[in-house]
């Protein structure tokens, strides 16, 4: 495994760790999704420079494009949640009640 690979796999483990071990805020582990999403578009990116075919180009950017709408609607979420119970702690959040 070359060190590039290396760097990008332990980025996007690093944001798993984070999402499933430090879940206390919203807003933390949609940063640790974004982190994770962003490591996958930097490896997609660097994988089809190092194929060196045209054929998967635009599979990063569409990647970048889902990220976006990903991060806006967690961003949404996040926004309703604070306006509606005032904190976004996740413990505070009852999935079981609207």
């Amino acid at each position: 495994m070359t060190p590039v690979h290396f760097t990008f796999t332990t980025t996007f483990l690093l944001g798993l760790a984070g999402l499933a071990f430090h879940r206390t805020h919203l807003l933390s582990a949609l940063l640790c999704l974004e982190a994770m999403m962003l490591s996958l578009f930097i490896a997609l990116s660097i994988w089809t420079l190092q194929l060196g075919s045209t054929n998967f180009s635009a599979s990063p950017m569409l990647l970048l494009a889902f990220s976006a709408c990903e991060a806006s609607a967690g961003l949404a979420l996040l926004v309703a949640t604070t306006r509606t119970h005032g904190s976004d702690r996740l413990q505070s959040l009852n999935l079981l009640q609207c």
